[in-house]
């Protein structure tokens, strides 16, 4: 079990529920290849919510760091989810780039803030929201556990798919967020 398993009752949300699971479960076999998958992660939560959301319109270069700066987007995550999102963009793309390798610590830092992130995309777009908490005793696997990952397989990202599929979503989900935003708890950042 992973803190991302959730993700997988969430129709909207199955283009990365897999791969957040993953995500984690790499955690235990290469801090730096979590770390990456995270942030591919939150590259695709964050585009996906680019495209459901009828009050984000996508910038001109649809890479990670543009989204993030995107105004309207900082406006409506906050700026505790923008700080965790760039913490997951910065030590993912040392994990592709740097010979620093991510640390332990790092690497569940950038899990936690994926997971506080797709909690507040469940909250503002999910009808029958569940609070949850990130549970790092949910990182503690056994050695089986950590072999059944190799059957975990990642999906390659398509955003004009994704346009088209959340093309009829836009409008409801960008109301939806306006009406549950507030009623979301913010987890402050203090890293």
């Amino acid at each position: 079990m992973t803190n991302f398993d959730f993700l997988r009752d969430i129709p909207e949300f199955r283009r990365f529920a897999e791969s957040a699971i993953s995500a984690e479960l790499l955690l235990h076999i290469d801090r730096d290849a979590c770390a990456f998958s995270v942030r591919r992660v939150v590259e695709f939560a964050v585009k996906w919510m680019f495209t459901a959301d009828a009050d984000l319109k996508m910038p001109y270069n649809d890479s990670l760091s543009y989204m993030l700066d995107d105004h309207k987007f900082t406006e409506i995550v906050g700026e505790d989810i923008k700080r965790r999102l760039e913490f997951v963009r910065k030590h993912g793309n040392k994990a592709a780039h740097d010979e620093d390798k991510v640390t332990y610590e790092q690497a569940v830092q950038c899990l936690e803030n994926l997971f506080v992130f797709v909690d507040f995309l469940a909250c503002c777009y999910i009808d029958n929201y569940v609070e949850r908490d990130f549970d790092s005793k949910l990182l503690e696997l056994t050695v089986d556990e950590v072999m059944d990952f190799v059957t975990v397989r990642y999906d390659r990202f398509d955003i004009e798919a994704l346009i088209e599929e959340n093309k009829a979503l836009r409008e409801n989900l960008a109301e939806k967020r306006a009406e549950h935003v507030q009623s979301y708890v913010a987890k402050p950042y203090e890293y």
